[in-house]
């Protein structure tokens, strides 16, 4: 692989409400277009920032003007847009999903509780556009079972081969609750394009609560296997494990062993190309505190080190941490990261990240040749 072409796609404005911007995602749309989605404000984790969107019409090499159709008040209380995805569900049809957090629960709390390990409550939103993503409908609430708790949205709607959407969702804590956390990752499906959606199914977990599989990033191929990639962490031992990739050819009711693919530690949404070629862009921030990304010919197969290249590289040391609770803290500090892989019309792949230092961030994107 090779990088085509790269450059700014949210620039950051230090000192304003511009300062910091995170949590990219970009879909591309059935007419070529591209449009983006990420968060801005004064910091990573300020409880004013919004989600604005951008369109793009040359593959990434400009972008629109932002706009900010979506509201940060739900039924009247005060939150906070945390991640936002967008999902082609038919021509001009699209779905967003996003992940709200209530700021009114526990006011001027973090996100995290460093002491319990729980989180603020949260909300799975949707929305639906008709027009490519230029207006769209007030937000309708996804039902969450108690076990879930706080739900964390971390890849988009997964559209199936039968024509079933499904919700990939990851459990968390309250933020009072000092029990042990046993996480897991469940999907929801829905058979009406996503109105409603059945009880959670329970796709990735480690009974013993050793092992929590975070951040699991999921994408539909195009024989309609699906194959997620995710950020394992072992608990008791206070570390990244490799990133571990699964396969499902029955929609997610059944998936293959874990496979480490012998890398570290956190992984992008995966791109697939209509050849059967998977792209994966991840953070190594404990290494080379780099992104990187490598090429696998098929879903299944080895991503190779010959494929390997370097997309961004930080300077900076990263703060070691102690504890589990210290190590939820501490992303709010970290600069650079969570790619977005997205394959584009002209056989090349778009990868979106933050990147920059603890007060400026802003969104980048590199476009990667694969001949």
């Amino acid at each position: 692989m090779r990088i085509v072409s790269r450059g700014v796609l949210n620039p950051c404005v230090p000192g304003g409400d511009r300062a910091v911007s995170a949590f990219p995602s970009v879909t591309c749309l059935p007419d070529g277009s591209l449009l983006a989605a990420y968060r801005v404000g004064k910091s990573k984790v300020d409880e004013q920032s919004v989600i604005e969107l951008r369109r793009s019409t040359d593959l990434g090499q400009t972008w629109s003007d932002p706009w900010m159709p979506f509201e940060t008040a739900l039924h009247g209380v005060r939150g906070s847009l945390w991640v936002l995805h967008t999902t082609v569900i038919a021509p001009d049809y699209l779905i967003a999903s996003s992940m709200w957090v209530d700021r009114e629960a526990y006011p001027g709390k973090p996100l995290f509780n460093e002491e319990t390990e729980g989180c603020l409550p949260m909300v799975i939103l949707l929305a639906d556009s008709r027009d490519n993503g230029r207006t769209w409908s007030a937000w309708r609430r996804v039902p969450m079972t108690p076990d879930i708790g706080p739900p964390s949205l971390t890849c988009p709607v997964l559209r199936l081969a039968s024509g079933r959407l499904a919700l990939s969702i990851e459990s968390n804590k309250n933020f009072l609750d000092r029990s042990q956390w046993f996480q897991k990752v469940v999907y929801l499906y829905s058979d009406d394009r996503g109105q409603t959606w059945t009880q959670p199914v329970t796709v990735c977990q480690d009974p013993s609560g050793r092992i929590f599989n975070w951040d699991q990033r999921s994408a539909a191929a195009p024989d309609g296997t699906l194959a997620s990639f995710t950020w394992t962490y072992d608990k008791p031992a206070n570390r990244y494990l490799n990133v571990q990739r699964r396969l499902s050819r029955d929609e997610g009711r059944t998936w293959t062993a874990p496979e480490d693919l012998g890398f570290a530690d956190q992984p992008s949404r995966p791109a697939f190309l209509p050849d059967g070629r998977v792209v994966l862009a991840w953070v190594d921030r404990f290494c080379s505190r780099s992104i990187r990304a490598r090429m696998a010919m098929s879903m299944d197969a080895h991503f190779s080190l010959d494929s390997e290249i370097v997309i961004w590289e930080s300077p900076r040391p990263q703060r070691e941490t102690n504890s589990t609770g210290e190590m939820l803290a501490d992303m709010a500090l970290w600069s650079f990261g969570l790619p977005f892989a997205e394959a584009l019309p002209n056989g090349e792949v778009l990868v979106v990240y933050y990147a920059g230092g603890s007060d400026a961030m802003q969104i980048e994107w590199v476009r990667l040749g694969l001949k």
